[in-house]
């Protein structure tokens, strides 16, 4: 009796490691595909150069046919109604409550990718990094608005008042 006890034992301690395995075998499979959220795949050779949005301090990934967003020391990525961040461009995007969504993002216009002037400045992903924070502080594009930098001003502050029409 006491030997089929063991046995018994045994096979569910064997049983056990063999589920735990494999749930680690697809933990691993996970982090490979965005942790499981659902976003398309965004691959970037380099890393990547960005653009402001006139009117705003949030910066933009252009020449890609996904949003990719910079604002504020993080990744953002707007995805079928929600958001979603990241620390790095490369990924591990986390959903994001909307409440928790900075208002700089929820008040861009929804064809923020099309206000860029044809000769809008790109500004390498180290720079953007490093002086983010003094920008914004500084009010950099403000100030340069009008020295051919992607026409911030021109195109308009319009809409940051209201929500209607936003992401």
């Amino acid at each position: 009796m006491r030997r089929k006890m063991r046995k018994s034992f045994l096979l569910v301690i064997g049983a056990l490691l063999l589920v735990m395995a494999g749930s680690a075998t697809q933990s691993e499979a996970g982090i490979n595909v965005n942790i499981g959220v659902n976003l398309p795949a965004v691959r970037f050779a380099a890393p990547p150069v960005v653009a402001v949005i006139p009117g705003t301090y949030v910066y933009m990934v252009p020449d890609i046919d996904v949003d990719v967003l910079f604002f504020q020391g993080y990744w953002w990525r707007p995805y079928e109604g929600h958001w979603y961040r990241s620390r790095d461009y490369k990924g591990s995007w986390r959903y994001i409550e909307p409440e928790r969504v900075p208002r700089g993002l929820r008040a861009l216009p929804r064809d923020y990718r099309h206000r860029l002037s044809p000769g809008y400045e790109r500004i390498p992903h180290g720079e953007v990094q490093r002086n983010w924070r003094k920008w914004e502080k500084e009010k950099y594009w403000d100030r340069h608005a009008d020295q051919g930098h992607g026409g911030h001003r021109n195109q308009g502050h319009e809409g940051h008042g209201d929500q209607k029409g936003r992401y």
